[in-house]
């Protein structure tokens, strides 16, 4: 799953990180070797 628009948030669920786009450049957001989690 690609990053789609600003405002989405994301959650790593390994370690916990979490990450508020910005930026819509695309791609898929990865932390501790897996995909990010949408958390909407």
């Amino acid at each position: 799953m690609g990053v789609s628009e600003i405002g989405e948030k994301y959650v790593c669920n390994i370690c916990g990180n979490e990450v508020e786009v910005t930026i819509v450049g695309g791609g898929a957001l990865v932390c501790c070797g897996e995909e990010m989690e949408l958390v909407k």
